[in-house]
C-alpha cells in the first residue's frame, strides 16, 4: 500500500499546488536591496529596474504590483533626482535631495514589509509614499 501511495500522481500535484500558493519573492526582495545598495554603489538601482522589468507579469497579481511599484520608484526617483540636482545651483536642491533619499528608503521599506506579508504595496500609483 505504501508503494501505491508513493507512486500516486496526486502526491506530486499536492507539492506543486503548495509551491504555486507560495510564490518566490526572492527577486523582488533582491530588487529592493539593490535599490538601497545604490546609496553606496550608485549603479545597482539600474540593475534592479532591469530585473523588475524582466520579472513583471510572471507572478501572482500582488507580486506583479511589487514589480510595478519598483519600476515606478526608479523612474520617479530618477526624474526627481535630475530636477533636484539642477536645483543644487539654487541652494534649495540639497534639502530636496535629502528628502528624495528619505522618500526612496521609505518606499523600499514599505515594499519589503508588503513582501513579507505577501500583499501588494498600498498606493502603487502614487508619486508620494
Amino acid at each position: 500500500m505504501l508503494d501505491n501511495e508513493s507512486e500516486s500522481p496526486l502526491d506530486g500535484q499536492v507539492v506543486s499546488e503548495e509551491q504555486s500558493s507560495q510564490p518566490d519573492t526572492t527577486m523582488a526582495m533582491v530588487i529592493y536591496a539593490l535599490y538601497l545598495a545604490s546609496f553606496i554603489l550608485g549603479f545597482t538601482s539600474i540593475i534592479g529596474v532591469v530585473i523588475a522589468y524582466v520579472y513583471k507579469g510572471k507572478g501572482p497579481t500582488w507580486l506583479d504590483e511589487h514589480y510595478r511599484y519598483q519600476i515606478r520608484t526608479f523612474w520617479i526617483g530618477l526624474v526627481y533626482g535630475i530636477i533636484f540636482s539642477i536645483l543644487l545651483f539654487a541652494v534649495i536642491g540639497f534639502p530636496l535631495l535629502l528628502a528624495l533619499a528619505v522618500w526612496f528608503i521609505i518606499r523600499c521599506v514599505k515594499g519589503f514589509k508588503g513582501l513579507q506579508e505577501k500583499r501588494a504595496p498600498s498606493n502603487v500609483d502614487t508619486w508620494l509614499i
